[in-house]
């Protein structure tokens, strides 16, 4: 498809189901997270996504080879998958999906401050300006205010959600304005997969026992997340990055936390206060504004 310039209906369509399918992913993880120890369980997840990737080029014909000048932006791009998912995968391990929610999908703030001097047309406006500051104000209040569930625990679970949304941004980034925008989003994600196995498998072992007493459930989680999510949703999502601007793209992941905290409190039983509401609306408002069109 070509370039556009604003999502349409199908990317406003498309949009929407992936932030849902995220949403619901965090509850995956936590109860992934009971039977297998976070890191090593990321680590599984990008070997397997790796080979499906791998094998769906193959299938189709896709050549496997690295584009001329692309090998230090892939490098750089699985060294931040690798950072998000640690980082991600622990912070559901150490606080709720629902504060996860709030703060991981903070991703589109980073992301625009950094598109505003890195990505060609995607500047900040005033009305932009205002949503970073009423979504960044939500991001402070859900990590400041922690409601009572967890203190030091919950705090680091929290920085390491912030870290996860930082590194996320960091990937889409380089997805739009290094040299890998040349290259297809089946070549974009083998990079990710690929580098972030290794490192992966060679953090794991700081994070405990790899094993917690996994029952099928566990694994059920496990190849949720490398059928559906790395090797069907991620694709999905770097095709679409590839088509409309990033900035709108990555705006639509504000749905996330609306999704995350209903399915925190209706599946998990979380409790949802009022710092974690009034944090969801400054995130929500923010990024709508991110993502509104500039005037005529």
């Amino acid at each position: 498809m070509p370039q556009k310039d604003r999502i349409d209906a199908f990317g406003a369509a498309g949009l929407t189901v992936f932030a849902a399918l995220l949403a619901f992913n965090q509850v995956v993880i936590a109860v992934g997270n009971e039977g297998l120890q976070p890191v090593f369980f990321a680590a599984l997840r990008s070997i397997g996504g790796a080979l499906c990737i791998f094998a769906w080029m193959k299938a189709r014909g896709i050549a496997v080879e690295v584009a001329p000048g692309t090998w230090r932006a892939g490098l750089a791009m699985g060294a931040c998958f690798a950072v998000e998912f640690i980082c991600l995968f622990v912070a559901l391990d150490l606080t709720t999906v629902t504060r996860t929610s709030i703060i991981f999908y903070s991703m589109p703030v980073w992301l625009a401050l950094l598109g505003h001097v890195l990505i060609p047309g995607e500047r900040i406006t005033q009305v932009k300006g205002a949503g970073l500051a009423l979504a960044f104000g939500g991001v402070v209040l859900a990590i400041t205010r922690r409601d009572g569930a967890g203190g030091e625990a919950s705090l680091i679970g929290d920085l390491c959600a912030l870290v996860a949304a930082l590194a996320w941004a960091g990937i889409a980034l380089l997805a739009k304005a290094s040299r890998l925008r040349t290259v297809r989003p089946e070549v974009q994600l083998l990079w990710q997969l690929a580098v972030s196995a290794p490192l992966l498998l060679l953090a794991a072992p700081l994070f405990g026992p790899f094993l917690r007493g996994p029952e099928l459930i566990h694994w059920g989680a496990l190849a949720f997340q490398i059928v559906v999510i790395v090797s069907a949703g991620f694709l999905f999502w770097l095709w679409l990055l590839s088509i409309y601007p990033a900035a709108s793209v990555a705006a639509f992941s504000f749905l996330s936390p609306v999704f995350g905290v209903l399915l925190g409190w209706s599946l998990l039983g979380e409790q949802v206060g009022w710092e974690i509401i009034a944090a969801l609306v400054l995130v929500a408002a923010g990024l709508i504004l991110i993502n509104r069109p500039a005037r005529g």
